[in-house]
């Protein structure tokens, strides 16, 4: 659509016909899907589906991430007029047809339903033949969205983007905390612990279970094409899932969030890195910890959409 035609284009994720293409109307008014993109439950013909998991009821800090899946997806009102920086020329909105399959619904009263409920919406959605990046949330909503995955590609290395390893012991099968959960994904074999690598981990945990840590210094003294390339030899072949908390941004670009760690990853960095990653063997993602209550100006949610952006694209790159 020629950008003389913006002020005919409202409320496209509604109205979408072509479910290809970018978006002009204002930023600032209508209703507000991630990317514009049309909000359907009916995934026929699409590539790729985003959802949002509203669950913040595991956290160890400030609560809030549960209104990250809105805030985020106004964000991403933002990008959706050009092309993703960073690209070489593909562009996702044009390449693949994404659909916002909205949010998980689920009753917030019954805690100890949520995983399993979880991995059923998930799983949904994969057997309609479409990708899944997800919105969310808590952290400990990655644990039933990889056991989904792992469902139809087996275990699956884990690629984060993490302040914390979340590889704190917990035997418990009852418990949901968004600090355990990958332990419990390694115990139950849903990642390969020895194909997984956390990037810009800067809290202690003295077991990383053969996970591969790149602290955040590590990053910092290397430089992201480096780090692009350890990633990616470490991971190989197999398939692959990429779950970015975003505390792992340095509070100075993501203050909105609730167990923030000071000496993160810029921006710049993180950018750098996943685009780096292209060619990624990646069958899934997910972007957590976005909590606005805590997001004065807005920021985090910025970066968590474009983190999403990245996301889309990593995806569109492995499997269209």
């Amino acid at each position: 659509m020629a950008l003389e035609d913006a002020a005919k284009e409202v409320d496209r994720a509604i109205s979408q016909t072509p479910r290809k293409g970018r978006a002009f109307e204002n930023t600032f008014s209508g209703v507000t899907s991630f990317l514009r993109r049309h909000y359907t439950k009916d995934l026929a013909g699409y590539d790729l589906a985003i959802t949002g998991v509203p669950f913040d009821q595991a956290v160890t800090n400030r609560p809030g991430t549960r209104l990250g899946p809105r805030a985020v997806r106004e964000a991403s009102a933002l990008q959706t007029y050009d092309p993703p920086w960073g690209w070489k020329g593909y562009d996702p909105m044009e390449a693949l047809a994404i659909a916002d399959y909205g949010d998980l619904a689920f009753d917030y009263a019954d805690v100890a339903a949520f995983p399993a409920t979880l991995q059923a919406h998930i799983a949904g959605i994969l057997d309609t033949g479409a990708g899944c990046i997800a919105i969310g949330g808590d952290h400990s909503v990655s644990l039933p969205i990889l056991r989904a995955h792992a469902a139809r590609h087996g275990p699956l290395a884990l690629v984060q983007f993490d302040a914390h390893s979340d590889t704190w012991p917990d035997d418990n099968p009852d418990r949901i905390d968004h600090g355990t959960m990958f332990y419990k994904a390694v115990q139950e074999g849903v990642i390969d612990a020895a194909r997984s690598v956390q990037i810009g981990i800067r809290t202690v945990n003295e077991d990383p279970l053969g996970i591969l840590t790149l602290s955040a210094r590590e990053v910092h003294e290397s430089n992201p094409a480096a780090i692009a390339e350890t990633i990616r030899a470490h991971v190989g072949a197999g398939p692959a899932y990429v779950s970015f908390d975003i505390d792992a941004l340095d509070p100075a670009f993501a203050p909105g969030t609730g167990t923030p760690v000071w000496g993160g990853l810029h921006a710049w960095q993180a950018a750098a890195i996943l685009q780096d990653l292209d060619g990624l063997p990646m069958v899934g993602g997910d972007l957590v910890e976005v909590s606005p209550p805590f997001d004065t100006t807005g920021a985090t949610a910025i970066a968590g959409a474009h983190v999403v952006m990245e996301l889309i694209c990593l995806w569109g790159r492995a499997n269209r």
